[in-house]
């Protein structure tokens, strides 16, 4: 899958999931992210947050961009999902098994 599918599979993912996901799900997801943003700007700083909205509206994107994206996505898919109790736990590995059916991508 190119890229920009991957990128666009995860938000369709993420859409499927907050569609399905009550309030107190989506709430307890908002929680586990912004102790995550928290984490990162104890670390290494604020983040610069005022051009991240534009770049969900962006008609083209730079790859940098896309992989900014496609790493938010799949944190917000991965805390979703494991607050939805759709995510596996496959032992030591810590590797995911997802029962959200794979997307159809249908964007243009």
């Amino acid at each position: 899958m190119a890229p920009a599918d991957d990128l666009r599979a995860y938000f369709d993912v993420a859409d499927r999931l907050i569609a399905g996901a009550g309030k107190e799900d989506v709430a307890e997801a908002a929680r586990l992210l912004a102790l995550n943003v928290a984490h990162y700007q104890l670390k290494y700083g604020a983040l610069p947050l005022e051009n991240f909205a534009d770049m969900l509206r962006a008609q083209t994107i730079n790859p940098e961009t896309a992989e900014l994206l496609m790493t938010g996505m799949q944190q917000l898919v991965g805390v979703l999902g494991i607050v939805m109790g759709v995510a596996e736990d496959h032992g030591a590995t810590r590797a995911r098994h997802w029962r959200v059916p794979a997307p159809s991508i249908a964007w243009s």
